[in-house]
């Protein structure tokens, strides 16, 4: 099957799949947004082109999801006049919504589900090039998945089917993974520049460790990836760091939670039980 698609919801998410679909040969109709912008083909009432698509991807904020779907709802039920073909296929981006409509779809000669991508859409440009090798959550009936598989296949991406009653702990690890390397990053530069470091070189400083150690997970485990004091089961090295940060209450509070979560990590990887537990009770009890 040919897919024929539009978009709808012209903020970040939906212009970065939109130029991904465009640049890898799929048949993009349009991407509509409720107000006129220089980004969407069209804006307002839903366009003519649903009626010549197959496919449509709702790509609008959580809470906006059910209003969209509403109006897809009214018109297929447009008795005789619908411009919505039965068997179209209506996927949302988000990966933790549950929309109260979506289970109606069927009811309709619709089908519905999930087309999550997991990928930053900070710049909407860079999306074509972020989303091959990149991954895609989905979930849904059948066809809504068939549809899915094809469309992360036409632009590069790979797909993992979100267990069902799971969405909220998959976007969770999602929103760590894409999320929390950016605080991680903002608090370590903050760190530097409070030693008087240009704010310019720490930031360029921390971005170039944290790439090293993103590109030392791609090939290994995370127990032979992880280095540092905790792997070696160096508590003074740990003692030193928490005194060090008592000034700094945010990022030592950082420095505590990712280092229990490290120690866990440290000691499948074979790190000494006995340094182990040393270096708990620090971060415990100090």
């Amino acid at each position: 099957m040919t897919e024929r698609v539009l978009v709808v919801g012209a903020g970040h998410v939906g212009r970065g799949l939109f130029r991904a679909f465009r640049s890898s040969g799929i048949n993009a109709l349009g991407l509509h947004g409720r107000r006129p912008s220089g980004f969407a083909t069209s804006s307002g009432a839903l366009p003519p082109s649903i009626a010549d698509a197959n496919t449509i991807v709702i790509a609008v904020r959580d809470n906006q999801i059910d209003e969209v779907l509403a109006d897809l709802i009214a018109e297929r039920g447009k008795s005789g006049r619908g411009r919505l073909a039965s068997g179209t296929v209506i996927v949302h981006t988000s990966g933790g919504a549950e929309p109260e409509l979506l289970p109606r779809l069927a009811d309709l000669g619709l089908s519905g589900g999930t087309f999550h991508p997991l990928v930053p859409f900070a710049n909407p440009d860079r999306a074509p090039e972020l989303l091959k090798h990149a991954w895609i959550g989905i979930d849904g009936d059948e066809q809504a998945r068939a549809t899915s598989r094809r469309l992360a296949g036409q632009i590069g991406a790979r797909t993992l089917e979100i267990p069902a009653g799971a969405k909220s702990v998959y976007h969770a690890a999602a929103v760590m993974s894409s999320n929390f390397p950016v605080v991680l990053a903002a608090v370590a530069s903050s760190m530097l520049t409070g030693l008087g470091i240009p704010e310019r070189s720490a930031q360029q400083a921390v971005h170039s460790l944290m790439e090293a150690a993103v590109s030392n997970i791609s090939e290994a485990t995370p127990e032979e990836a992880l280095t540092g004091p905790v792997a070696r089961g160096e508590s003074d090295t740990v003692m030193r760091h928490l005194g060090a940060l008592r000034g700094d209450p945010e990022a030592r509070a950082v420095y505590k939670r990712m280092s229990l979560a490290a120690l866990e990590i440290a000691a499948r990887g074979g790190t000494d039980p006995v340094k182990i537990e040393e270096i708990r009770k620090l971060l415990l009890l100090r």
